[in-house]
């Protein structure tokens, strides 16, 4: 998995595709409008996501998790 930086120098979040049944609860919670669904495939648009970590949260499948270190993986 590839970590990708944020405005703010934090890193960023990441979707395991492969685990992701595209229910859409991540896109629902984002308040940035971050994450978009296309058929069935989930992206992030790095310019926009803060890390807000609502869409780690919303996830049913745990596709989107911390590390150890608190940081999105």
């Amino acid at each position: 998995m590839e970590y990708r930086q944020a405005k703010n120098g934090k890193l960023m979040i990441d979707i395991i595709q492969d685990k992701c049944d595209y229910c859409g609860c991540c896109v629902g919670v984002c308040p940035e409008d971050a994450i978009e669904l296309k058929e069935a495939f989930i992206h992030i648009i790095d310019e926009r996501c803060t890390n807000c970590s609502k869409c780690v949260w919303s996830c049913p499948y745990e596709v989107i998790v911390f590390n150890k270190e608190g940081v999105v993986r």
